[in-house]
Parts: C-alpha cells; structure tokens; sequence
C-alpha cells in the first residue's frame, strides 16, 4: 500500500521484519514521513524489496535482532540485486506495540470501539507496523546518539 504519492527527495530506510510465512515491509524518510507499508508473503519478500529500491532512494535496511533475522541477513545478502547496508534493532515488545499503534493509525469502528484495547484485534497481520516500529526505534537511537543521550 503506497501512503504518500510524494516520491521521497531524501534517502529513505526500508523496515523488514521477517517471518516464516509473511513479512512486513515499511519505507520510511528520516523525517518519519511513511511512504510505502504492506504484509507479503515470505517466499516473494527479497523480489518487493528489489521492486521497492527501484521506487524509492533506499539507503538501508533495519530488521530486528530475533530468531531469524540471522538467516534472513545472509539471504538477503546472497538474493538482492545490489547490496544493502542492513542494521540489526532490538525488536522486544515490538508486536504488542504494533497492536496499539494499528489501533492509532486505524482507529475502531462499530462494535470494536467497546472491547477495551488490550482486548482488540487487528483484523489483519500487522508485520508491516512492526517494520514501521523497527524503522522508529533506529531513527530515535540515532536522535539519541546526536543529541548525546
């Protein structure tokens, strides 16, 4: 799902965030404007990444540090066109933060809007919020590490 129609002057940091059956995918500018979110299936991840490089100035990839992430880098490494510079986050907690943060950017309808929040679903995956998240976390590490934090 493209978000904004403005193509992005600045290099943009693609988000990933790897699963054994989808993947969430994220491209974010370094002023957090989100360009580009969507759910894929893993078998077809590498190819959209090498698609999404074409559409966007794509300076690097953040991923989280879990379970796969290691397998994935070496894939990654091995399948996209041209080399990418991949940074590793902390993605602790980082599903249940896409839980409230797809509340925020969709907000409840009808019947939903009564189930108290830890209680609501999303009714899709939401593997492209955690990316969005990763991309975040990075960015506020590298405002931290400027301003000396």
């Amino acid at each position: 799902m493209i978000v904004s129609e403005f193509s992005p002057t600045q290099p943009v940091i693609l988000g990933f965030d790897p699963g054994k059956d989808k993947c969430g995918l994220a491209v974010m500018g370094l002023d957090r404007q989100l360009y580009y979110h969507q759910v894929v299936p893993s078998p077809e991840a590498i190819a959209m990444i090498n698609t999404l490089r074409q559409k966007f100035p794509i300076s690097m990839l953040v991923m989280g540090n879990q379970t796969t992430a290691k397998r994935w880098k070496q894939q990654l490494q091995q399948e996209l066109i041209e080399a990418l510079n991949i940074v590793l986050v902390d993605e602790r907690y980082s599903t249940l933060e896409a839980r409230d943060r797809y509340w925020q950017m969709y907000p409840p309808k009808g019947l939903t809007k009564l189930l108290p929040q830890g209680m609501r679903q999303p009714p899709r995956p939401i593997d492209d919020i955690v990316a969005i998240l990763l991309i975040e976390r990075y960015l506020n590490r590298l405002t931290e590490s400027v301003n000396g934090h």
